[in-house]
């Protein structure tokens, strides 16, 4: 547990696979995020640095209950790969093997998948267009949009494009040009992915509120359940990202997310 000191405010820095977090445990008395709080730490050269800021809450029904920043200082309902790295953490700090967490997505179960990987069940796919949401009613599974993108929700909306070759699509220019496309109302995440393989996806992802990330869990889940709809691939595939690789299998209790984290320091951010 965290607590103010006389200079400041102690967080950790933790990624999963290049997606970076800044993570403070408020079940004590700290400093609450705000905004504007939000968006000074992500400044990544006058401050820390996150693509998301995760902090920690007690539970009254559940070992610990997580809300989830963007680095526009905007919330984000869920962020799977936070999750994993906070479970981890948390797992190796009480011994348990596995935890169930809150968030604003829902209740998620977390454990040690063993050799380092931490898996964490991101629940089932929201596929009802006025549950990801979207604008209108609409088939969520070929949008009336340019590439004929998947629409899915994961706790936070995503639009999925699959093409011949992910490197040929400049990810930063297409992905802002999407993210606030007006079938989402709220923004949405936009992934392009590329089938390399049996069940196996090449995938680079843009982020509303963060940009480009090395990765990202709810998106590479989204991804998963998109091309298993469409008939791409199975129910269990492996996503490469830029940052490395995640596996996701979408089961009957929801879809699983199994992949590495890292601590990899911790700090006080001066008030």
């Amino acid at each position: 547990m965290q607590e103010n000191t006389p200079s400041g405010l102690p967080f950790m820095k933790m990624h999963g696979l290049g997606n970076d977090f800044v993570v403070i445990d408020a079940r004590g008395p700290v400093t609450a995020v705000t905004p504007d709080l939000a968006r000074a730490i992500a400044d990544r050269h006058r401050g820390v640095g996150f693509d998301q800021l995760a902090t920690i809450h007690a539970a009254k029904d559940a070992d610990l209950h997580l809300v989830f920043w963007n680095a526009d200082g905007s919330q984000s309902a869920a962020c799977g790969n936070a999750t994993r790295c906070i479970a981890a953490w948390e797992m190796a700090r009480t011994g348990k093997p596995a935890l169930d967490i809150t968030t604003e997505r829902g209740r998620l179960a977390a454990r040690d998948a063993g050799n380092g990987l931490v898996a964490v069940n991101m629940g089932q796919p929201q596929l009802r267009w006025d549950e990801i949401p979207l604008a209108r009613e609409m088939d969520t599974l070929t949008l009336p949009i340019e590439g004929a993108p998947t629409a899915t929700g994961m706790g936070n909306p995503h639009c999925s494009f699959f093409v011949d070759d992910v490197s040929a699509i400049d990810i930063e220019s297409f992905g802002a040009a999407h993210e606030h496309h007006p079938l989402y109302p709220e923004r949405t995440n936009v992934q392009v992915a590329q089938v390399t393989g049996p069940d196996r996806i090449r995938m680079r992802v843009w982020e509303r509120g963060a940009g480009l990330t090395l990765a990202s869990g709810s998106s590479s889940c989204a991804v998963a359940v998109a091309a298993a709809r469409r008939g791409l691939t199975g129910r269990a595939v492996s996503i490469d990202l830029d940052g490395g690789t995640l596996h996701i299998d979408w089961r009957g209790d929801g879809v699983w997310m199994t992949g590495p984290t890292a601590h990899v320091f911790d700090g006080v951010w001066r008030l």
